[in-house]
């Protein structure tokens, strides 16, 4: 398996926005996913019989871990992809655009969906598939409840004390919560102020942490990477300086649900999140 940190060094630095590249429209009947949030946007449309394989990363919903596996979301193994005869490949930024134009030149319709930068965009990511696959109205469903959702999350947060936050998802090299990330979004909608907004590339270093200073550390890293949650919070307990060290205010989130949300696991994520930023407040 790929290394998580390289997962988002490519996600949040080569990504440029969340729109589809392709054209919309298609009696698809056999498609492939090659990443973990276009699978759960398929299940999301009630379109998952439709779905016959995706990648090693593709885990929510459960079911998704039983369809037939193609590589990962660096490494798609195209013969196989081949051999399954789709009509349809859901692409992500992370697949290899002479993977790509080898599935085009065998008449394989592929439909790229980049890495989306807000939670606006993950939106419209799922409206857009919609439309693609025969399912927009129910897209337009899921998004208006999970807007509704978001708008009263940060309607109960945004006169409370601004914490500062600082949101690691991944440790080689270490990686940050960045402005032009939705994952910027769980920090400012929950109500917290994100200490790596400013920074471009995400890759961050412990010494800009501590001169920092927040008040809360939540690691979002992946198992691949070799360093667990909790072995990752051990190594921050040795910076004694830091607020968040201080009041044992290092928490561990589920990476799954934190770095490729759909706009109801976005949700999810972010009710986790903003319980972390302000642990007394009772969601609606």
């Amino acid at each position: 398996m790929v290394r998580w940190g390289l997962f988002f060094i490519t996600f949040f630095i080569g990504a440029t926005s969340g729109a589809v590249a392709g054209d919309t429209g298609t009696t698809a009947a056999r498609i492939v996913s090659l990443g973990p949030l276009n699978t759960e946007n398929v299940y999301l449309l009630n379109a998952e019989d439709l779905l016959i394989a995706n990648t090693v990363y593709c885990v929510r919903p459960p079911a998704a871990r039983k369809k037939e596996k193609i590589g990962t979301l660096l490494q798609a193994n195209i013969e196989k992809i081949v051999s399954l005869r789709p009509d349809l490949v859901l692409a992500t930024s992370l697949t290899r655009p002479r993977q790509i134009a080898k599935l085009d030149s065998l008449g394989i319709k592929v439909v790229q969906f980049t890495q989306p930068t807000s939670f606006n965009e993950i939106c419209t990511q799922l409206i857009d598939l919609g439309r693609l696959l025969g399912q927009e109205d129910r897209a337009q469903q899921i998004v208006t409840e999970a807007r509704r959702a978001v708008d009263l999350i940060r309607q109960q947060t945004v006169n409370l004390p601004k914490k500062k936050v600082f949101l690691q998802v991944g440790t080689r090299p270490l990686f940050s919560s960045v402005e032009s990330s939705f994952t910027n979004d769980f920090i400012t909608f929950g109500g917290g102020l994100n200490i790596a907004k400013g920074n471009i590339q995400g890759i961050y270093s412990r010494e800009k942490v501590v001169a920092q200073n927040p008040d809360l550390i939540i690691i979002a890293i992946m198992g691949s990477e070799g360093v667990s949650g909790q072995k990752e919070k051990e190594n921050w307990m040795r910076y004694p300086s830091i607020a968040a060290v201080q009041s044992d205010n290092i928490r561990i989130a589920d990476p799954d649900l934190v770095c490729s949300p759909s706009p109801l696991t976005f949700v999810e994520a972010l009710r986790t999140i903003t319980t972390l930023i302000h642990p007394g407040i009772v969601l609606e």
